[in-house]
């Protein structure tokens, strides 16, 4: 998507030929968004924009699931309300959503006693048993073995970085967490994505989650990582009291899935810092704080300290 260059013009033009009763919206671009990109259109409104290959198959994922899941969860959500389809001006599927407002967490993490309630409530409405009919994913919500090269190249490459993380204790996260059994249950709506950059926060606290473009079925295990990777340090124990359907073996899961993520935003933000095309500056220090909590938790059992949790 490189070839096309996504500007004010474009996107105004665009709005005006295919939905022109909010043509006269203003229109401001939003810095950051990995897929595509984002345009603020008015107050309420926002326009993305796809800037990768895989991006309009995620925005079509999220135009036809997103709005019937967006009414039972308890945080706003970027509900998509209009599409617009490929032109000669423009030749992928693009959307307009709901605006959701809030500082992205990987610039303003969250710090409140109380996001470890609201994100195990936002989970718990999210993880509903889905359709048979609903998308998957090859490296969401699988078998965290099927992902072990993967996992085996982060570690390497953030290794010959010279990070001071700890790895031998990242590997044993790892082996512990690809070692737990399967999950049992019926697969169930996921998130798929949840990161920093993909919630908002105002004042330390959880006010939306954002980029569904990943959302698919399967394990809830991916998305119980964001009790290390979003959630302030001693926070987890609280998060599963509230969610509460995890049992010992899902939360080892979580916390690979965790780790392998905290990896990941790390080498994101070395990229960042050197300038290489689709770093994030501010990954980085999200990944390795994420990284610090995942290692500190892994000194006892999650499970243990959070109490009994029913088999799923």
């Amino acid at each position: 998507m490189d070839s096309f260059e996504i500007d004010e013009n474009l996107v105004r033009s665009l709005v005006r030929e295919q939905h022109p009763d909010l043509a006269d919206l203003d229109l401001r671009e939003v810095v950051g968004g990995w897929d595509n990109q984002l345009w603020r259109l008015g107050e309420e409104l926002a326009v993305r924009m796809p800037r990768t290959e895989r991006a309009p198959s995620l925005l079509r994922n999220e135009f036809r699931w997103l709005p019937a899941l967006a009414s039972r969860l308890p945080l706003p959500v970027p509900t998509p309300l209009r599409i617009g389809e490929p032109s000669a001006r423009f030749p992928r599927p693009w959307t307009i959503a709901t605006w959701v407002p809030g500082e992205p967490a990987d610039r303003a993490p969250l710090s409140h006693d109380s996001a470890a309630d609201t994100l195990a409530g936002f989970l718990t409405a999210l993880h509903v048993k889905a359709p048979a009919d609903a998308p998957v994913s090859q490296d969401r919500g699988v078998p965290l073995k099927t992902l072990s090269d993967a996992f085996e190249k982060g570690l390497a490459e953030v290794a010959s970085g010279g990070d001071a993380a700890e790895l031998r204790c990242v590997r044993d996260v790892w082996d512990e967490a690809v070692a737990a059994p399967d999950g049992e249950g019926p697969p169930v709506w996921l998130h798929g994505d949840l990161h920093p950059a993909n919630v908002v926060t105002s004042e330390g606290t959880l006010t939306g989650v954002i980029d569904f473009g990943d959302m698919c079925a399967g394990d809830p295990a991916v998305d119980l990582a964001a009790a290390w990777v979003l959630l302030p340090a001693g926070a987890a124990a609280r998060f599963f009291d509230v969610y509460a359907d995890a049992d010992e073996a899902m939360i080892r899961r979580a916390r690979g899935w965790a780790a392998a993520k905290s990896l990941f935003l790390i080498l994101m933000g070395r990229a960042g810092e050197q300038g290489l095309p689709g770093g994030k500056p501010t990954w980085g220090p999200a990944g390795r704080a994420a990284l610090e909590r995942v290692l500190a938790s892994s000194q006892r059992r999650p499970a243990e300290a959070a109490g009994s949790r029913a088999t799923r």
